[in-house]
């Protein structure tokens, strides 16, 4: 394992990268590129060599030795364009009955959407929240992923102290930075709002508990939206289970047939209680192994003990 230096020209100007090593993965580059550009990774076009030509990046477990990628080489850090939304097709008649005995029939054909809004159950491991994200983002589920995400949220809340204060964070802002890279530790709307910005997606959390979706990266007119299922302790992740077979995670951010599904799905799971009670849920602490019920006893046996590291039960 080498260590290697990278020049980075992006419209931020020129920086030095001297972190990674030639087992340094594809995914922890677009970190760094991401850091030193402001460019979403979905948006990171990267050329490399002379004459400049693009970098292929789309493989995040690849390692930099594998793309051949070596030190002292510059890399250019460009924005793709964004992609405009295609015009809206008028709609097509919708077929009618035969006329019989001279009365055309009312009666229309609907067409309905190729597949149903499901759930993806993904593990209680304190990390659900990172896995979530993770299959949304690749389709599959991988309890790995965590750690390149907490990272990424570490890398952001070092980087800004202004905007992460210890009255945002709860904590100090470099004990949070510790705490969140702790496969123990929860994800919430903080790190939702980080990794939204960091891959570029709207992402739409629907929330079981108050039958409410709320949108993280609303303002940035992203093209792209994801599903993420809360039921006030555990994310799950939703996508569409088509007619074939396949799944879909990603939709148009105006689709909001779909979003309109996700609504519905928040208020039938309030209605039949699908929801975990603040008040009664199960914790461990997994420094003394003390079962607890409910976040109050959570929270006083914290202050009693200083114990903080809980697991879901």
């Amino acid at each position: 394992m080498s260590a290697f230096a990278l020049k980075v020209k992006s419209k931020n100007g020129q920086q030095i990268i001297k972190d990674l090593t030639s087992d340094s993965t594809v995914g922890e580059l677009k970190m760094f590129l991401y850091s030193v550009s402001d460019i979403s990774v979905d948006r990171l076009c990267v050329l490399c060599g002379y004459p400049p030509k693009p970098l292929d990046i789309s493989n995040d477990t690849k390692t930099l030795g594998e793309i051949g990628l070596k030190t002292g080489e510059t890399l250019i850090v460009e924005e793709k364009a964004a992609v405009s939304p295609v015009a809206a097709k008028p709609p097509e008649p919708k077929p009618t009955k035969p006329v019989e005995n001279g009365v055309a029939s009312h009666e229309t054909l609907v067409p309905c959407r190729p597949g149903i809004l499901m759930k993806k159950v993904v593990p209680s491991d304190n990390s659900c929240l990172f896995t979530s994200i993770g299959f949304v983002l690749n389709g599959s589920v991988d309890t790995t992923v965590h750690t390149l995400m907490r990272q990424i949220i570490a890398a952001e809340v070092a980087s800004d102290l202004e905007t992460y204060n210890e009255a945002m964070l709860g904590k100090p802002n470099s004990e949070y930075c510790m705490w969140i890279q702790q496969p123990s530790s929860w994800g919430g709307a903080i790190e939702v709002a980080i990794l939204s910005r960091f891959y570029g997606l709207e992402m739409a959390v629907v929330d079981t508990l108050n039958a409410i979706i709320n949108r993280f990266g609303e303002d940035k007119n992203y093209g792209q939206r994801v599903f993420l299922l809360f039921d006030g302790v555990h994310y799950d992740p939703l996508y569409l289970e088509q007619s074939d077979g396949g799944i879909q995670t990603m939709f148009p951010a105006e689709d909001m047939e779909i979003y309109r599904e996700a609504e519905q799905l928040a208020h039938e799971a309030k209605s039949s209680r699908q929801f975990t009670d603040l008040n009664k849920f199960t914790l461990k602490c997994m420094i003394c192994n003390t079962f607890l019920t409910g976040q109050a006893e959570a929270q006083k046996h914290a202050k009693d003990t200083m114990h903080t590291n809980f697991g879901e039960v």
